[in-house]
């Protein structure tokens, strides 16, 4: 019997910088159990270029993102979400769109790298240590034994990481 491999939704509000680390981070370390895509309440029209090194400086693929709704998750032939995931202040605040199947939600806040106002260098640590607290909590997402824990335990556990 084929293990299941969990669908994780990634959302910010621009869907440009966090939540595409998180979707690049998530598909690369757990490739074998975890599936994630991302979106935004308010999509930008392009991924932040920082965003795409820094996953590239980690040696993540980058081919093949875009920035776009969460809308697009909420349609009846999109894939079925077992965790949505906000990365964001401004998206964990919103209402978000009715999610089919009633998947696990839980808050990951990390401060906006895009935002950041500095130098060149500067702006390129803020991407990285965005990215490195994600991967963290990413590492402890794998970490959880999901087959043997019930719903109410992996909600527990899943939103105490965002805390980490």
């Amino acid at each position: 019997m084929a293990k299941k491999i969990f669908n994780v939704l990634f959302i910010c509000t621009g869907n440009s910088a966090r939540s595409i680390m998180a979707e690049g981070l998530l598909n690369e370390l757990g490739h074998d159990r975890f599936r994630a895509y991302s979106a935004g309440s308010h999509p930008n029209a392009m991924v932040n270029p920082l965003a795409l090194d820094t996953l590239r400086s980690m040696r993540i693929p980058t081919d093949g993102f875009r920035s776009k709704s969460w809308d697009e998750f909420a349609q009846s032939d999109a894939p079925q979400l077992d965790f949505v995931l906000t990365v964001c202040d401004k998206a964990a605040g919103e209402v978000c769109p009715v999610w089919p199947g009633h998947p696990v939600t839980a808050h990951w806040g990390v401060a906006d790298p895009a935002s950041f106002e500095g130098t060149e260098v500067e702006k390129r640590m803020q991407f990285r240590d965005a990215a490195v607290t994600l991967k963290r909590r990413i590492e402890l997402m794998l970490a959880l034994p999901l087959e043997r824990l019930d719903a109410m335990a992996i909600h527990r556990e899943v939103k105490d990481i965002g805390k980490r």
